[in-house]
């Protein structure tokens, strides 16, 4: 065996039994949207070992993303897909990243994995169309404040449920998922698609609807209860 083979092997000792490396190499897993929760998952596949990521915004980093989003202030004015590109390569300089700077358009080739990170309902309806019977497994996280979203998709049953998630643009609250927002809770949010993402590499049944209000110590998991809370709050 090759010696870089090894220190590559030993790279990833700590997460063996949790994440596993072979399949997640041989998956091309595209991220859409690279802001406030979008950044946190790129980073966090580039560490756990995807090979093949294919990063896809338009934006530019500002002021405000330095102190949400964790970009460095020499960054502001770049495009965040180069900027990513980067970051991903000065962690693992072997990985293969393809960074599109614009909006994700239908025609584009998208990854057998796909993390939506964008901000608006009508924005997620207008992916979800496109890509639901051409990737295998999708994750959609939603942020505003300190409530956190996070919904997966892997077969029919939640391919059915998902899309009964996107309810029309005018009845979302007001403001956009990041127009009030944090690193931590950006961070969470992204971590939780992770491990949604690992349990459907490991063949372990996928929470296809998370909650989590971090103010009010919530986490709810089963669609049921999902509906119940749901329900409380629109009486309250």
């Amino acid at each position: 065996m090759r010696e870089e083979d090894v220190i590559h092997q030993n790279r990833f000792i700590r997460q063996q039994g949790l994440v596993p490396h072979e399949p997640l190499s041989q998956l091309t897993v595209t991220v859409i949207g690279v802001g406030a929760i979008g950044r946190q998952v790129a980073l966090q596949l580039a560490a756990m070992g995807a090979r093949r990521l294919q990063l896809i915004d338009f934006d530019e980093v500002d002021l405000s993303n330095v102190t949400t989003q964790g970009y460095r202030h020499r960054d502001i004015g770049r495009s965040k897909v180069d900027v990513m590109q980067e970051a991903i390569r000065d962690l693992d300089a072997e990985i293969e990243v393809v960074n599109i700077n614009d909006r994700y358009r239908f025609r584009m080739e998208i990854g057998d994995a796909v993390f939506c990170c964008v901000d608006s309902i009508s924005d997620r309806s207008a992916i979800w169309r496109t890509v639901k019977d051409r990737c295998q497994f999708w994750a959609d996280g939603r942020m505003l404040g300190e409530t956190l979203r996070v919904l997966t998709a892997t077969d029919a049953v939640s391919r059915e449920h998902y899309s009964s998630t996107l309810f029309p643009q005018q009845e979302a609250q007001a403001g956009s998922c990041t127009s009030r927002s944090t690193i931590y809770a950006a961070s969470i949010a992204a971590g939780l698609m992770l491990h949604q993402f690992t349990r459907w590499l490991r063949g372990i049944e996928v929470d296809h609807d998370v909650l989590l209000n971090l103010m009010a110590g919530e986490y709810v998991t089963d669609l049921e209860q999902r509906k119940e809370f749901d329900a409380d709050r629109h009486h309250s």
